[in-house]
């Protein structure tokens, strides 16, 4: 039987608008209820809805292709339209599946890091900020592109502000993400500025197609597209424009980390796979040359430098923190290939990266919830005291290094085959540099957990406390999806390849 079938035609119909404009009308509700119970229910509610209207959106792109939603019934150009493609449908999936699996884990965690008064605000700023994410990879407008960029910029500067009733070094985290992310804002709307005068119009398909007409445009484009991509640099993390990352992982709270880490870096990446490939095009020689030589050497730097930075870090957030910076290295590596492989490989680690990531925050989280731990030294023993925890917690280290049968691992492999095949062995090199790293720098943490001597108290070994079930089972779940895409990773692998397809065929 068709699965289409199962979903209401209405859904299919709006879906892509849904995803968007329910978050936003619950946030406003949200906001003032005084209930932080009835709050989270609403979030938890909105996030299944999402999750539910994507992957029957995910499903109609497979069976019926590219679709464009014109809103308000004016038709694109002249109007604002959302489209769904081969290459944004993974990822709205992607990240309301994360969504839902934060909402859950935070019902404990938020009542322990975020102050009572505060937390029906704070769910209402996390809807904000999916809304945001969802509007920047949906839309097909490029100032649209902004504004759900804003949208979910400014809640995210609150929510990680939120953690000061944590650690007082969340207010100047946000503080200097505000400043970092605004910089990276201005470039990115200059760009645009640049990129309306040169085509006379915001449609980012009928941007490509007027630029395809006048060969890649003028000066004009050159420059647009450098704003843009300085600006996306900074969102997404990019080496050396990465100093906001650190401070904004290591100190909001733990359910915000988990989200950020997993999907907004990964959006903003889409974005410049987006504009990159589909309103620009890699075979004009400007284009073709930031990717190459901007964004692949960037990314080789960050993937070395951010891995060394990690190794010297104390606290167990910020190595992670910094392993970010370098795991979109490998992203940015396979992007600047421009080719099908490189591009699948990049896309391919873009998915995998977030489960993985996502997973080890989560972890980290709940190891805060139960001994106040954030500090490597710590770790001692945990293996002991929190096995359950440590045990999901070492799959996910184990798939960022790269051992087989894990997710990290197929990553890898495959963008080491992509960089071969262009005849970049320098680059395999990196990647097994780079791996070999990740192995110091997890394996400190590992080494610590499962051959530490378990804490004292009262003069006794400390007994077992696990972590709450409502923290385990997200960690878990992906935990067991980062084995199972290691063992058979065809589905994700074909998803990939799919993506790649559209953005070198110059797609919808």
């Amino acid at each position: 039987m068709d699965i289409l079938s199962y979903f209401p035609a209405w859904l299919l119909a709006h879906g892509a608008a849904l995803v968007i404009v329910l978050p936003l009308l619950a946030a406003a509700i949200t906001a003032i209820i005084p209930s932080r119970s009835l709050a989270w229910w609403i979030s938890l509610g909105v996030m299944l809805t999402a999750l539910v209207t994507s992957f029957g959106i995910v499903a109609q792109m497979i069976a019926e292709g590219s679709k464009i939603y014109p809103m308000g019934g004016w038709a694109p150009p002249h109007g604002i339209s959302l489209a769904v493609d081969a290459l944004n449908a993974p990822i709205l999936l992607l990240i309301s599946a994360m969504a839902v699996l934060t909402v859950i884990y935070a019902k404990p965690a938020s009542i322990a890091e975020v102050e009572p008064k505060k937390q029906a605000p704070f769910y209402a700023a996390f809807m904000l900020c999916f809304a945001g994410l969802m509007g920047m990879v949906v839309t097909g407008d490029a100032f649209n592109v902004f504004v759900f960029l804003e949208v979910s910029s400014i809640s995210t500067y609150a929510l990680v502000a939120m953690g000061a009733a944590r650690d007082r070094r969340a207010l100047a985290a946000s503080y200097n993400y505000l400043v970092l992310g605004s910089i990276g804002a201005t470039f990115f709307v200059i760009g645009l500025g640049f990129l309306y005068m040169e085509t006379g119009t915001l449609n980012m398909a009928d941007m490509g197609r007027i630029l395809s007409e006048l060969e890649g445009g003028s000066r004009v484009s050159t420059v647009a597209f450098a704003f843009i991509a300085i600006g996306l640099g900074l969102k997404l993390a990019m080496f050396p424009l990465h100093a906001w990352l650190p401070g904004a992982y290591a100190y909001a709270p733990t359910m915000v980390t988990v989200f950020l880490a997993s999907t907004a870096t990964k959006a903003a990446l889409y974005l410049l796979l987006r504009f990159g490939f589909t309103v620009f095009d890699p075979s004009w020689d400007y284009v073709g040359t930031i990717l190459t030589y901007l964004v692949v050497g960037l990314g080789v730097f960050g993937m070395i430098f951010a891995s060394l930075q990690a190794i010297f870090q104390t606290d167990a957030r910020r190595t992670l923190a910094f392993s970010s910076v370098a795991q979109v290295g490998y992203m940015l590596l396979g992007i600047g290939l421009v080719s099908a492989a490189g591009l699948a490989a990049g896309y391919l680690h873009l998915i995998n990266h977030a489960i993985i990531k996502g997973g080890l925050f989560l972890a980290l989280g709940a190891f805060w919830y139960r001994f106040g731990i954030t500090r490597i030294a710590d770790f001692s023993g945990l293996s002991k005291t929190m096995p359950w925890t440590m045990g999901a917690f070492t799959v996910f280290a184990l798939s960022l290094i790269g051992v087989p049968f894990t997710a990290g691992f197929v990553s890898k492999v495959n963008l080491a085959t992509a960089v071969a095949d262009k005849g970049w062995w320098w680059a395999v090199g990196v990647i097994v540099v780079s791996s070999v790293l990740a192995i110091i720098y997890m394996g400190r943490i590992l080494l610590l957990a499962y051959f530490g001597d378990v804490p004292q108290v009262d003069g006794k070994p400390a007994a077992k406390n696990e972590a709450p079930l409502m923290m385990l089972a997200p960690m878990w779940i992906l935990a067991a999806l980062s084995i199972v895409i290691g063992v058979n990773a065809d589905l994700v692998v074909e998803t990939a390849e799919r993506a790649a397809s559209l953005l070198l065929g110059k797609g919808a």
